[in-house]
């Protein structure tokens, strides 16, 4: 016969049901010293202001596409394949945070997705975004229990039925098929995100601060600047094998973007384990 609770066992079982979160999470940390070359001599020839989020946005397509079990939609026990690579951005408008979804983003250079980025921020700073302005009333106009039920049902309309009703401000797929966020420009180095239920995505991908630190390089210790990426992974699209394969193509990406870029050739690398790279570099490499 079992024991009755007590203490704090008993009051931990008042407080929590059984877990029902699908989410797990996983962190991976990258040398930056060649992303800071390859993003200045970007900012150099072609006078765009390509950042880190953006190389780790081209890299999460590249991830989504070399690991198609993730490249799909939930809907009624079903999986479905995305018609494109899209990501979605959270940035930041002014105290609050809007998005933008890029779509093809892994067919799209990454100074087109970074060009696209700013006028789609710029658009809905000057209020020129019809789309969103559109969403945005409406949840301006719904009060607090019916935004919610409306919230479950455009998700189900523009992800589950996959429909798209942009007259009425409910894009299909609005969040594309993975979302990049970053708290890097914070000065944050190490953070997670959650994952809303109406995102219908499976993971999304924060992007922290670059930072200094030392690490063993072909048997010797050096200080590089070290990117710190963490991931949400939502377990109903995936399990630890995929979100394994997928952080190994997002390293493959990072560790070589000029390899996936064809069309911008940048010569000259940074030999690993030397660190010629200024670290003031970050700042370049700040947040949108």
């Amino acid at each position: 016969m079992g024991e009755r609770l007590h203490g704090w066992r008993r009051l931990a079982g008042a407080s929590w049901g059984p877990p029902n979160d699908p989410q797990f999470y996983g962190d991976l940390e990258v040398d930056a010293a060649i992303l800071q070359t390859y993003l200045g001599e970007v900012r150099r020839r072609t006078g765009v202001h390509a950042t880190v989020t953006h190389l780790v946005g081209k890299a999460v397509a590249h991830g989504l596409d070399t690991v198609p079990e993730l490249r799909v939609r939930l809907w009624r026990g079903r999986d479905y394949v995305r018609e494109t690579t899209d990501v979605f951005f959270i940035v930041a408008d002014g105290d609050e945070l809007t998005g933008v979804k890029i779509t093809a983003a892994g067919s799209k250079a990454v100074v087109t997705i970074a060009e696209e980025l700013e006028q789609r921020v710029a658009d809905i700073r000057e209020g020129k975004d019809a789309q969103l302005g559109r969403t945005k009333a409406l949840m301006e106009r719904l009060p607090g229990p019916v935004l919610r039920t409306a919230i479950k049902l455009s998700s189900v309309v523009t992800s589950g039925l996959n429909l798209d009703l942009p007259q009425v401000g409910l894009p299909r797929q609005p969040f594309g098929g993975a979302m990049v966020t970053s708290v890097g420009g914070w000065g944050v180095g190490h953070a997670y995100s959650p994952l809303a239920s109406y995102y219908r995505v499976p993971l999304l991908v924060l992007v922290g601060a670059i930072d200094e630190k030392p690490v063993a390089v072909a048997g010797r210790v050096v200080v590089r600047p070290m990117l710190r990426l963490t991931a949400t992974f939502d377990h109903r699209y995936c399990d630890g094998l995929q979100a394994a394969r997928f952080a190994a193509a997002v390293r493959e990406y990072l560790a070589n973007p000029q390899a996936f870029e064809p069309h911008l050739t940048i010569p000259e690398q940074v030999p690993r384990g030397v660190a010629t790279v200024d670290v003031r570099e970050r700042a370049l490499a700040s947040e949108l």
